[in-house]
C-alpha cells in the first residue's frame, strides 16, 4: 500500500529511532524502514522530512532521511524484476521538489541534496529530465551568493556523475552541456577571482576585522563558490572534449584557461603567509585553492597534452613549477602539498609520451597528411620548448636539489621514525607517491634521470662519492654528512639500471655497504635501512661471487632492532628470492634463521601492511625453495595464528591463502600432514555464505585445487566439500577454469567413491555449465566430460543424459566456419564417439529418445536421416579437427556403424573406410603398459601419475582399429550381401589398395 502525508509522523519517528543507541529501539526501526523502501510514496515522505522548515534544526534526522532517499534511488529508480520501482508520477514530483529547494542553508543537507540530484540525473538526464541543466543555469543570474553557491554545488556533483558515463551518446550529451555552460562558468569564475583578490587585499591591510564579520562570511561563501566553479570548469574542459592526443585537434579552452589558472596561483601564494595567523579560515582556503589550481593544470595537461604543449601554456607553467622546486620562497618550503603538485606537474610533462618522438604506424587521413607527421610536428615543437626550458645546467640543478634537499631526512622525519618506525616505513616507501613530498621527489628524480641518464649518471656518482667521503662508515652521530649519505644512497638505489655502467656493485658492497652493517650504533638504522633498499634494488647487478654475502647481509638486516630496517630487508629479500638467478644453494643454510625472523617479525608488527609484507616473503620463499618439510610444523602453527588474528582483514587473508597454496605445493604428496590446519581454513574460504566470501573465494578455490592435485588419496573432509562447487557455479561462472580443474581432481582422485556420493551434484553441475557458457568455457569442460565417461562408461552416460543431449545438438548444429565453434563441435563429437565405442547400447537408446528429437526441433536443427547417421556425417567431416586419440575414437565409432542393418550405411561406406584407413596408417600416440611403467617408476603419488594410468587403461588406446574394421567389414558384408559388393566395387582402386595395406589383407 502506498505511503501518504498521513504517514509522515510515522516515518519521522522511525528515522529518529533508527539513530537510537538502544538496539531494542534501533533494530525494529531499521527493519520497518527497510520494508517501507519499496512502497510507493516512501521517497516523497523522505523528501518532506528533508525539506520541512519546522525540522530545519533536526539536521541528523534530515541527513538520515537523505541517506535512505539516496539508497532508494540506487535500488528503485529504475524498474526491477522484483519491484515496480518508483512511479513516473512520483519521480516527477520528487524532481520538482528538489529543484524548488535550492537555497538550503545547512551545508551538509545541501551536499546531500546535490548528491540526490546527481544520482537521479545519471538515470534520467537528458531523456527523462531534459530541463535540469538549463533550469539550474537560468537561476544563476538572479541568485544571491548562497543560492548560486548551492547551484554550483549541484552542477559540480551532476557533471561529475555524468562524466563517468562512457557510452558515445552520453559523451555527446556531456560535450553539449560543456558548450552551453563553459563560457558562463568561466565568466563567473573570473569575476569571483577579482572579488576574492580584492577582499583579501582589504583583509590583509586591515588590523581590526571584528566589524566586518558579515563581509567575511559572504567572502568565504564566494571563495567556496569559486572552488566549485573551478571544479566545474575542470570537468567541462576534461570531459567535454575528446582528448587531443586522439583527435589531434587544438582544444581552445586549454590555451584560454591554463595561463589564467597559473596567474591565479601566483596571485594567491603571497597570502599563504599573510593570512596564516590572523585568518585561519581564509588561510585554509588559500591552501586548498593553490593545490586545486595546480591539480587542475595537471589534469588538463594529461588529458590534452598537445594543446597544453603550446609555448604560451607549457613554458610559463613548467617554468613556474621548476622555480618553486629549485628556488622556493622560505615560506613556501612548508607548503608541502603545493610543492608536491609542482613536482607532479613536472613529472607529468617529463614522462609525457606525446612529447617524445612518435613511434606509431603511418595512418593516412583523407588529405594525405599522416597523423604520425602531425603528432611528430607537435612533439618537435614541444621538444624545442623543453630544450630551451631545460638547459643542462638547470637539469643538473634540479637533480642536485632533489637529492640534497628533498631526499634528506628532516628533524620531524627522524622524530616520526623514532616514535613509530613501522608507520614511518610505510609512509616513506609504500604510500601513494603523490601524497608525501619525499616519495614524490623520488618519483620525479627517477623520470628526470631516465630522460637525461648520460648527463646525470656522473653527477649522481659524484654526489655519492662526496657523501661517502664526508661520512666514514664508523660515524655514529646524526650529522648533515650522514643524512646526505642516506639521501645519496637512495638516489643510487632508484636508478641502478643506469648507474651500473659507472659503479661496480661488488666494489661498493665490499668497500662500504658491508662495512656499514658492522656498525651497530642505533643511529645507523638510517643507513642500514637504505643499505637494505640498495641490496633489493640492485639485485640484477649482483654477481654469483657476491650473492652469498648479500644474502647474509639481508638476513642480518632482517634481525635488526629497528622495525623499519627489518621491513625494508623483508621487501628486498622478496626481490632476491623471486629473481631468476636466485641461488638456493647459497641460501639454504640461512633458511632456519630466515623463517624464525619472519615468524618473530609478524608477531611484533602492528600495521596491516607490515603483516602483508612479511606474509608475502613467506609465500615467495615457499614458492622458490625446496627445503620446506623440516619447517612444516612451525609454518602450520604460524598460518593458524595469522588466520585466527586476521578476522575481518580480507587482504591479509588473501595473502595467507596464497602462502598456503605455495605451502601445499611445496609439501607435495606429504601435504596431508597439514590438513588439520588447512582444511578448516579451506572450508571457510569456499563457503559462499561466509562474511568474506566476495574477497576470499578466488584464492580459496585455487588453494582447493592445489590441495586436491597434490593429495596422495582422497579424504572424507575433501570429499564432503564437493557440493560447495555446485553452489559457487550456480551463482556465476567467474571462476569456471579453476572449477573445471577441481572437478577433474575429484574424478581422478575420488574415483568410484566420489561418483557414488556426488552423482546428482555432478549431473547438475555439468548440465549447468554446458549450454550456459561460451565456447571457451565449453572447451574447458568437454575434456572433463570425456575423462568422466572414460572412467565410468556404464554409469555416467545415463546419469548425464541431459548434458549429452546438448552435446548432440552442438554436433548437429552449424559452426559457420568459426574456429572456436568448430573445436567445440569436434570435441563434442569425440565424446559421443567414445560412448558409442564403450557403451554402444546406451548411445542407441539416447539417439532414439523422443526427448532428443524434441530438443533438436526446438533448436531448429533439421535431421534428414536418423540421428545416429547424422552423427556419422559429423565424424567424417571433423576428423581433421581433432587430436590423434580422438581420431581413433572416430575411427572405432565409424567401424561400429558398419554393423548397422541400415542401407544408408553403404552410401557412406567409401568415406567411412577412407577415414579409418587414414587413421590406421597415420598412427596414434597410444602409450603401452611397458612405457607407462618406465615413466611411472619415477613418479610419486600425484594427479599426473593417476592421469597417466587412466590414459593407459583407456579402451580406445587398447582396442585395435585395424581388427575392428576388418571384423566389422565382414559383418557388413553378411548383412548387405550383393549391395555391399556393389559399394566396395565403387571405391577408387588406389583407395582400396590403401585399405588393404592398412588391414594387412593379401
Amino acid at each position: 500500500m502506498a505511503l501518504s502525508v498521513s504517514d509522515l509522523s510515522a516515518i519521522y519517528s522511525l528515522l529518529a529511532n533508527s539513530m537510537s543507541q538502544d538496539e531494542s529501539i534501533r533494530k525494529p526501526a531499521e527493519s520497518a524502514l527497510a520494508q517501507s523502501e519499496s512502497r510507493p510514496g516512501f521517497c516523497s515522505c523522505l523528501m518532506e522530512v528533508i525539506t520541512a522548515k519546522d525540522l530545519a534544526s533536526q539536521v541528523d534526522i534530515r541527513l538520515m532521511a537523505s541517506v535512505y532517499f539516496k539508497n532508494s534511488i540506487n535500488r528503485y529508480w529504475r524498474k526491477r524484476r522484483d519491484s515496480s520501482g518508483i512511479s513516473n508520477e512520483e519521480k516527477q514530483h520528487l524532481k520538482q521538489k528538489l529543484l524548488s529547494h535550492l537555497r538550503e542553508e545547512n551545508y551538509q543537507i545541501a551536499q546531500m541534496l546535490a548528491v540526490l540530484i546527481s544520482k537521479i540525473a545519471r538515470f534520467d538526464y537528458p531523456r527523462e529530465w531534459p530541463e535540469l541543466v538549463s533550469f539550474l543555469a537560468q537561476q544563476l543570474p538572479s541568485a544571491d551568493v548562497l543560492t548560486s553557491h548551492r547551484i554550483f554545488m549541484i552542477l559540480f556533483r551532476t557533471l561529475k556523475e555524468l562524466s563517468t558515463k562512457r557510452l558515445t551518446a552520453d559523451q555527446r550529451n556531456f560535450a553539449e552541456i560543456s558548450s552551453h555552460l563553459y563560457k558562463y562558468c568561466w565568466h563567473i569564475w573570473q569575476s569571483d577571482l577579482q572579488t576574492i583578490s580584492h577582499g583579501f587585499s582589504i583583509i590583509t591591510q586591515s588590523y581590526n576585522s571584528n566589524g566586518k564579520e558579515q563581509h567575511h562570511d559572504d567572502l568565504y561563501l564566494t571563495c567556496e563558490r569559486w572552488l566549485f566553479c573551478l571544479k566545474i570548469i575542470c570537468q567541462l574542459v576534461i570531459s567535454g572534449f575528446q582528448s587531443d592526443a586522439k583527435c589531434i585537434q587544438e582544444i581552445r579552452p586549454v590555451k584560454e584557461v591554463s595561463p589564467v589558472l597559473l596567474n591565479a596561483t601566483q596571485s594567491f601564494l603571497p597570502y599563504y603567509t599573510s593570512l596564516q595567523n590572523r585568518h585561519p579560515k581564509f588561510w585554509e582556503f588559500i591552501k586548498r585553492a593553490c593545490t586545486k589550481l595546480m591539480k587542475v593544470l595537471v589534469a588538463i595537461q594529461q588529458r590534452h597534452p598537445y594543446s597544453f604543449g603550446d609555448i604560451c601554456v607549457l613554458q610559463p607553467v613548467l617554468n613556474f613549477c621548476l622555480n618553486k622546486i629549485t628556488d622556493p620562497e622560505p615560506d613556501i618550503l612548508s607548503f608541502e602539498q603545493f610543492l608536491i603538485k609542482c613536482m607532479v606537474m613536472a613529472k607529468s610533462v617529463f614522462e609525457c609520451k606525446e612529447y617524445k618522438p612518435s613511434v606509431t604506424g603511418r595512418v593516412m587521413d583523407e588529405n594525405g597528411v599522416t597523423l604520425e607527421q602531425m603528432k611528430k610536428n607537435i612533439s618537435n615543437a614541444v621538444a624545442g620548448v623543453l630544450t630551451r626550458l631545460l638547459p643542462n645546467e638547470r637539469i643538473v640543478l634540479l637533480c642536485n636539489v632533489l637529492i640534497r634537499r628533498c631526499f634528506v631526512l628532516t628533524t620531524s622525519d627522524l622524530e616520526e621514525w623514532y616514535e613509530n618506525p613501522e608507520v614511518f616505513h610505510h609512509e616513506q616507501d609504500m604510500v601513494q607517491w603523490t601524497e608525501k613530498l619525499r616519495p614524490c621527489a623520488e618519483a620525479l628524480y627517477i623520470v628526470l634521470f631516465e630522460n637525461h641518464s648520460q648527463l646525470l649518471a656522473p653527477i649522481v656518482v659524484s654526489i655519492l662519492q662526496e657523501a661517502m667521503n664526508g661520512c666514514p662508515t664508523s660515524t655514529s652521530e646524526i650529522t648533515p654528512g650522514l643524512l646526505l649519505k642516506d639521501a645519496a644512497y637512495g638516489a643510487a638505489a632508484y636508478v641502478y639500471y643506469e648507474l651500473s655502467n659507472y659503479l661496480s656493485f661488488r666494489d661498493w658492497f665490499n668497500g662500504a655497504l658491508s662495512l656499514e652493517l658492522s656498525n651497530d650504533h642505533p643511529n645507523m638504522r638510517i643507513i642500514h635501512r637504505k643499505v637494505a633498499l640498495i641490496l633489493g634494488q640492485w639485485v640484477s647487478e649482483i654477481k654469483d661471487d657476491t650473492k652469498r654475502a648479500v644474502y647474509c647481509a639481508l638476513i642480518r638486516l632482517l634481525q635488526d632492532k629497528d622495525l623499519s630496517v627489518r621491513l625494508a630487508a623483508c621487501r628486498s629479500l622478496c626481490l632476491h628470492v623471486e629473481d631468476a638467478n636466485f641461488s638456493e644453494k647459497d641460501f639454504s643454510d640461512l633458511l632456519p634463521v630466515c623463517w624464525g625472523s619472519c615468524f618473530k617479525l609478524v608477531k611484533e608488527v602492528q600495521e596491516f601492511d607490515s603483516k602483508v609484507q612479511v606474509l608475502n616473503l613467506i609465500s615467495v620463499l615457499l614458492g622458490h625453495v625446496n627445503e620446506v618439510i623440516p619447517y612444516a610444523s612451525n609454518l602450520m602453527h604460524f598460518f593458524q595464528m595469522v588466520w585466527e588474528e586476521s578476522s575481518g582483514e580480507s587482504l591479509l587473508r588473501i595473502q595467507l591463502l596464497i602462502a598456503l597454496r605455495n605451502f601445499v605445493i611445496a609439501l607435495g604428496y606429504q601435504s596431508p600432514s597439514c590438513y588439520s590446519m588447512l582444511l578448516p581454513i579451506l572450508q571457510k574460504g569456499i563457503d559462499i555464505n561466509g562474511p568474506d566470501e566476495l574477497n576470499l573465494l578466488e584464492d580459496s578455490m585455487l588453494l582447493w585445487e592445489a590441495t586436491l592435485s597434490h593429495a596422495p588419496a582422497m579424504v572424507p573432509q575433501l570429499l564432503a566439500y564437493f557440493p560447495c562447487l555446485l553452489e559457487i557455479l550456480e551463482r556465476n561462472f567467474d571462476h569456471l577454469q579453476v572449477a573445471v580443474d577441481i572437478i577433474e581432481d575429484y574424478i581422478i582422485l575420488g574415483g568410484r567413491e566420489f561418483l557414488s556420493m556426488h552423482a546428482s551434484s555432478v549431473a547438475k553441475l555439468l548440465d549447468l555449465i554446458v549450454g550456459n557458457v561460451n565456447d571457451r568455457g565449453l572447451l574447458s569442460i568437454l575434456p572433463i566430460i570425456d575423462i568422466l565417461i572414460l572412467c565410468f562408461p556404464m554409469e555416467v552416460p545415463p546419469l548425464i543424459s541431459s548434458t549429452l543431449q546438448k552435446l548432440v545438438v552442438i554436433c548437429l548444429s552449424g559452426d559457420d566456419g568459426d574456429p572456436s565453434k568448430t573445436a567445440v563441435k569436434a570435441s563434442s563429437a569425440a565424446i559421443i564417439a567414445r560412448i558409442l565405442v564403450m557403451n554402444t547400447n546406451y548411445l542407441a537408446q539416447l539417439t532414439s529418445e523422443p526427448s532428443l528429437s524434441s530438443v533438436l526441433q526446438r533448436t531448429g536443427v533439421a535431421i534428414e536421416d536418423n540421428i545416429l547417421l547424422s552423427l556419422v556425417g559429423v565424424w567424417l567431416d571433423k576428423v581433421d579437427n581433432v587430436s590423434l586419440p580422438q581420431k581413433k575414437a572416430f575411427g572405432l565409432a565409424l567401424s561400429i556403424i558398419l554393423t548397422l542393418r541400415l542401407p544408408q550405411v553403404l552410401d557412406k561406406l567409401d568415406q567411412i573406410l577412407s577415414v579409418c584407413t587414414s587413421v590406421i596408417l597415420g598412427g596414434t600416440d597410444d602409450l603401452t603398459e611397458e612405457e607407462s611403467r618406465s615413466h611411472d617408476e619415477d613418479l610419486l603419488p600425484s594427479k599426473e601419475l593417476r592421469r597417466r594410468q587412466i590414459k593407459v587403461s583407456d579402451p580406445i588406446n587398447r582396442l585395435s582399429l585395424e581388427n575392428s574394421v576388418r571384423d566389422n567389414l565382414q559383418t557388413c558384408a553378411a548383412l548387405h550381401g550383393e549391395s555391399f559388393n556393389s559399394a566396395i566395387a565403387k571405391i577408387h582402386p588406389a583407395a582400396f589398395a590403401q585399405l588393404k595395406q592398412a588391414l594387412k589383407m593379401p
